[in-house]
């Protein structure tokens, strides 16, 4: 692209999906300083993400994996489906070591914690980008373990890792209060279907009853911080 015979560098245009108003203004500013990216919009939810990215596909996509309305996951997978060219990079407060992974499988290319500091997720924007994969050294190690079938892929591990991400999803909720019918307005779902992810998380994870799932929930979003 020229201008006035002088060529311009055309800049990475980013949609950033994120439900905390004040960090899509400090992420706005980081993005808007470098030369070579520029953030076009900016989404709360998962809806409102995909109504931009139909009306102006970005070059690339920042998400939270906490949304308003749904989660971040479920939104990779969407803009997956509608256009899997879109690179997505996870920027999230939640742990690596229970979402990268998922974020992996559904469709993002990379995934860093909101912890790291601001060269690092710049260097990350970049990296997904160009067509490469971002995880943190530690985070990478153990995906190339499991991949080769060490018995160190299972140090850390969890039982919550045997449930699916939308089990996941309906488990955080119940960690978080929310009763059936609330999940089930806020997940856009069936009673019925929110009650079955209920009973299957109850057998994976071993629980007797709906009183130990909401303890053991409970337990697990104070422990891990998932507020």
């Amino acid at each position: 692209m020229k201008k006035n015979g002088t060529a311009v560098a055309v800049k990475t245009s980013i949609l950033i999906v994120d439900d905390h108003p004040v960090v899509c203004q400090g992420l706005t500013r980081l993005i808007n300083q470098q030369e070579d990216m520029e953030v076009t919009g900016q989404a709360g939810g998962v809806y409102e993400a995909m109504g931009i990215i139909r009306k102006n596909p970005p070059d690339m996509v920042v998400v939270d994996v906490s949304l308003k309305d749904a989660n971040g996951i479920e939104l990779i997978k969407d803009v997956r489906a509608y256009n899997p060219d879109i690179p997505m990079l996870t920027l999230s407060m939640h742990d690596e070591s229970v979402y990268a992974e998922r974020a992996l499988r559904a469709g993002a290319r990379g995934y860093i914690m909101k912890q790291e500091g601001t060269d690092k997720l710049v260097d990350a924007i970049r990296k997904v980008r160009a067509g490469h994969l971002y995880l943190s050294d530690k985070m990478s190690a153990r995906m190339v373990c499991k991949l080769v079938g060490s018995n160190t892929a299972e140090i850390g591990s969890s039982p919550v890792d045997r449930l699916s991400d939308r089990e996941l999803e309906v488990f955080q909720l119940i960690g978080k209060g929310h009763r059936t019918r609330q999940i089930a307005e806020r997940l856009h779902l069936s009673v019925k279907t929110v009650e079955t992810y209920r009973s299957h998380i109850k057998e994976k994870l071993n629980l007797a009853d709906a009183t130990e799932l909401l303890q053991h929930a409970i337990q697990w979003v104070n422990a891990t911080g998932r507020a």
